[in-house]
């Protein structure tokens, strides 16, 4: 069956790299509601970004990648903001983030969630086993998954000129443009994680059915 877009089609002008070079938790809560765009050789998919957790930089927050310092898998992290940091967890799950805030200082924002919006025949091709369209992207491994990000799209800008089209064919591309705000936030302690775990820098749309946990009491 031919897929339809949704009645008022989501935006698809990039957000500017400024909007990147802020404070790691503020651009955590400011992209809820922004549109996650992928370019895999021509096919497009997007969803509506529902959760997000902030990692801080260098010496701030035990939990994040740049914690001690750049590495060879964070070195992404340092650079400039406006730029996709992807890694691999448990040996099979990418996860894929937003590097933030001033260069050298490695704070970045991990995607966990997306309500789907465009593309969903390709994340269910993806995705075969997943039973409702709410749990496509709910989790930051099954949305890379269903938007096919992988490791190589480690270092891969954020922000497209425009001076050219964002809908030119790529062999892979991202973007995040501008999206409704959400009309409650709230912020629970991460996910999945031993360090700093009752920080609260988790957010999350808790009107979705797509976030990648449960919304309790004290997160």
């Amino acid at each position: 069956m031919r897929e339809t877009l949704p009645p008022d089609p989501p935006s698809r002008r990039p957000l500017p790299r400024r909007f990147y070079g802020r404070a790691t938790e503020e651009v955590a809560r400011d992209l809820l509601g922004c549109i996650l765009w992928t370019d895999t050789g021509g096919e497009i998919a997007a969803g509506r970004i529902v959760e997000t957790e902030a990692y801080l930089g260098e010496g701030e927050d035990p939990a994040s990648h740049a914690h001690g310092g750049p590495t060879a898998r964070a070195a992404v992290m340092f650079g400039p903001a406006g730029v996709a940091y992807v890694y691999l967890i448990y040996g099979m799950h990418h996860c894929f983030n937003v590097v933030t805030g001033h260069e050298g200082r490695g704070g970045a924002v991990l995607v966990r969630a997306l309500e789907p919006l465009v593309g969903l025949d390709r994340m269910w091709s993806r995705r075969p086993r997943c039973r409702r369209a709410s749990e496509l992207c709910a989790g930051p491994g099954r949305l890379c998954r269903a938007l096919g990000i992988d490791r190589s799209w480690d270092g891969l800008p954020l922000n497209i000129s425009r001076k050219r089209d964002a809908n030119l064919p790529a062999p892979r591309r991202v973007w995040i443009a501008n999206g409704p705000s959400p009309g409650r936030m709230v912020a629970t302690p991460r996910v999945g994680i031993r360090l700093a775990h009752d920080w609260l820098l988790r957010f999350c749309d808790p009107d979705s059915p797509a976030l990648s946990r449960r919304l309790v009491r004290g997160g």
